[in-house]
């Protein structure tokens, strides 16, 4: 069996060969699509072809996997953690691949199937559209503030009232021009990230694990389509730890021979715009009532805020993975609030309105029907505060299967 090692960069691949034992380079392959169907037809049937995880990666993958018998992926931190040489050439770098692969220490990682890749990529496109439209906003707010004016009394300064208010003030013209030009730009954008999102929720409704996510308060479509397209499937994470850690949500941990061990910051490694849309949606669950709730009042009582929201989400991704396993709902959900995400995850994707009709979210938007919905999750809170003051008393905790419910 040969062995190829490719360091792949922007514009060019270094290949290496471990054939026998015995190592050759190969040179330099360029990237780009007529190179690498080249370089593939020289490759044998029984080859093994090990690149590292890159932007470009996947497009490499489906040009070489069908001419070799394996293409596997590998995670470049930690084979910088396994193979850390003080001389780091591309040459080295593409045989330290295929002599890691071939004493079976490479530390590999998922390759998603193509929906999951195209879930990812457009979730990566609504975001980028979200941090441009916030860029946008904030030039036109330095702007404003260059000039002395003053803060504009409505919330949303690109709202109708904002701009009327804000095309009243006293500027200069080429600011004027400027902000305008930023606004045509905003509103070019935000109709960008409109189709996109239409995008993804046509493809949400048709996803059970998306609308299960959605059954926990807090949770709405890009929270949930955003942890999909993280976790592809979940039955490949062994146990909520797995998962924990994989989302970087995981705390550090330093220990030296029997010292004690010390627990620090959370890792953050692994998909970081997951960890932060969990990290938005454990703000807005716990202002919801529920089990959640009574946790984050628990935890920031004795760490503080932050903390306590980042154990929420932490708390979030077990909760998570519970559910995708067992193929259930939040047992504490609201079906009003559902039916309300529902509705509005069905007009996301394009649906027509019916104003006027009283459709499934109709329970939602009655107060009195709202605050029913409302008061099995607060018993369930009510009964998760009465667990955790047992606790105090007897000074330990109660089994696991009673854990586990007022989890769920």
């Amino acid at each position: 069996m040969r062995i190829i090692g490719l360091d792949i960069h922007r514009a060019f691949a270094e290949v290496a060969a471990l054939d026998d034992g015995v190592y050759r380079r190969l040179g330099r392959v360029g990237m780009t699509r007529d190179h690498l169907e080249a370089f593939a037809a020289t490759l044998r049937p029984t080859d093994h072809v090990v690149v590292e995880a890159t932007g470009n990666a996947t497009a490499v993958l489906e040009i070489l996997a069908s001419r070799v018998e394996r293409v596997a992926v590998a995670n470049p931190f930690q084979v910088h953690l396994i193979a850390r040489a003080k001389t780091k050439t591309d040459k080295i770098d593409a045989r330290v691949l295929a002599q890691l692969y071939a004493a079976g220490f490479l530390p590999e990682v998922w390759i998603p199937d193509e929906a999951t890749q195209a879930r990812r990529r457009q979730v990566t496109r609504r975001n980028q559209l979200v941090k441009s439209r916030v860029r946008l906003k904030s030039i036109v707010q330095s702007i404003l503030h260059a000039n002395l004016v003053p803060r504009c009394p409505h919330a949303d300064l690109f709202g109708g009232k904002g701009r009327s208010w804000l095309r009243a003030q006293k500027l200069p013209a080429d600011e004027r021009a400027a902000i305008e030009r930023h606004l045509a730009d905003y509103d070019r954008q935000t109709e960008a990230q409109t189709e996109v999102e239409r995008d993804i929720a046509g493809v949400a409704l048709d996803d059970a694990n998306v609308t299960r996510l959605m059954t926990i308060p807090g949770i709405d479509m890009v929270v949930a389509v955003g942890v999909m397209a993280a976790i592809g499937r979940a039955d490949r994470f062994a146990s909520p730890e797995k998962l924990v850690a994989y989302l970087g949500l995981n705390p550090s941990v330093r220990q030296s021979g029997d010292g004690p061990a010390h627990h620090g910051r959370i890792s953050k490694r692994g998909r970081s715009h997951a960890r932060h849309l969990l990290v938005e949606a454990a703000w807005q669950t716990v202002r919801s009532p529920g089990p959640m709730r009574a946790f984050y009042e628990r935890v920031r009582a004795r760490r503080g805020t932050h903390v306590a929201a980042v154990a929420v989400a932490r708390k979030l991704v077990v909760l998570i993975w519970h559910m995708l396993s067992r193929g259930e709902d939040y047992a504490w959900g609201r079906p009003a609030l559902l039916a309300r995400k529902m509705r509005s995850l069905e007009l996301a994707a394009g649906h027509e309105s019916r104003r006027g009709q009283k459709g499934r979210a109709y329970d939602y938007n009655h107060p009195e029907l709202r605050h029913a919905d409302r008061q099995r999750a607060e018993r369930a809170e009510q009964a998760y505060r009465r667990l955790t003051a047992y606790w105090r008393r007897s000074g330990k905790r109660a089994d696991a299967g009673a854990a586990d419910g007022a989890q769920h």
